[in-house]
């Protein structure tokens, strides 16, 4: 079996589970070529598990401030550049193209009529779990933006639906320091964060973030660039996480029994939507502004027991290569019978 693997690049998530399926396709002998887009190339770091792969723009949206803004997003996106990328990707020696939400190589398959199978938290929001801020658009967004023939979600809980566990790969706690609080806020203002932070000296803020503060940040807050294995050993070890409403950040957060404190990127539909299964499940906190009186609250709050989610890419891969790919209901059942949930989910 030779896969194409797509996978969009904005944000880190999608490359966390990538990482993840790239292990476990090693492991079943698939040849597997990488495809990525969303993002620039020079800004892609830590690739080396996905061999010699490719980039294509594809289509992302642009931020500012911590919220979606729609005129930078028109301005980066170049509709011809994608009908090129989606015409000139020659898909004749795979199989099947594996797809993590990214837009040329679903719809490269979808016209050369080569099997496509999704995989990505974005299908989990086609069924009804819960959700926030939902319109026409981002219903037409999931349901075109890569589309698949068969579509596999992942969250946190199944909600009574076909939906797997996340896909999460974390390192063991060593010694965890509690008053250690790992903060990932890509949207935000560096400068925003750290005012948001000062007060609080009696903790250690370890931020990772692309930007630099104005001015130096207070010696409790840490200030890092983004180093994939410094974030994983920080995470392991840390009291807890302050982030965005990313999926695969609060799914190792959960992982691990961190208390999570969550600021969404407004007008994302997705995390806005992980804002309330969060809520719902009873499982983090919090806030649609960097506020000082959630922040306060939270860091004196309890930390919940961690949840053993299961090798979920490996069980996928064997489901792939067994080739009966509209019956995923079985997979599904068999992940979920291995995971203790917390009771109250139940």
């Amino acid at each position: 079996m030779r896969i194409l693997y797509g996978v969009q690049g904005t944000g880190n998530g999608h490359l966390s589970r990538a990482r993840v399926m790239a292990k476990s396709l090693a492991k079943q002998d698939v040849q597997v070529d990488f495809l990525f887009s969303g993002r620039a190339p020079e800004h892609f770091f830590d690739m080396e598990c996905f061999g010699d792969y490719r980039v294509q723009s594809g289509l992302t949206f642009a931020t500012e401030k911590g919220h979606v803004s729609i005129a930078k997003t028109l301005r980066r996106n170049c509709a011809s550049r994608l009908l090129r990328d989606i015409h000139e990707l020659d898909l004749s020696h795979y199989d099947m193209v594996l797809n993590d939400f990214e837009p040329v190589s679903a719809w490269a398959a979808k016209r050369q009529g080569v099997p496509c199978v999704g995989i990505s938290h974005q299908a989990a929001l086609k069924y009804p779990v819960p959700k926030q801020g939902n319109t026409w658009f981002n219903e037409a967004l999931l349901n075109y933006f890569a589309p698949a023939n068969v579509a596999l979600g992942c969250h946190w809980h199944h909600f009574g639906f076909p939906i797997l566990p996340p896909f999460v790969e974390v390192d063991k706690i060593g010694v965890e320091h509690s008053h250690d609080i790992l903060v990932y806020l890509p949207f935000e203002d560096a400068d925003a964060i750290v005012e948001l932070l000062r007060p609080w000296g009696d903790y250690r803020f370890l931020v990772y973030h692309a930007s630099q503060p104005l001015l130096p940040p207070p010696e409790h807050v840490l200030w890092f660039g983004f180093n994939r294995d410094g974030f994983k050993q920080h995470m392991a070890d840390c009291g807890g996480v302050i982030g965005n409403a990313g999926f695969e950040l609060a799914s190792e957060a959960l992982t691990l029994g961190k208390k999570l404190l969550v600021k969404p990127l407004l007008g994302q539909f997705e995390q806005l939507s992980n804002v309330a299964a969060l809520q719902l499940l009873g499982i983090a906190d919090s806030m649609m502004s960097l506020d000082a009186a959630v922040l306060k609250r939270w860091l004196k709050a309890a930390s919940p027991s961690p949840i053993a989610y299961p090798q979920v890419g490996d069980a996928l891969v064997t489901w792939l290569r067994a080739g009966d790919w509209q019956d995923s209901r079985a997979l599904c059942q068999d992940l979920w019978s291995q995971v203790e949930l917390p009771d109250t989910w139940k």
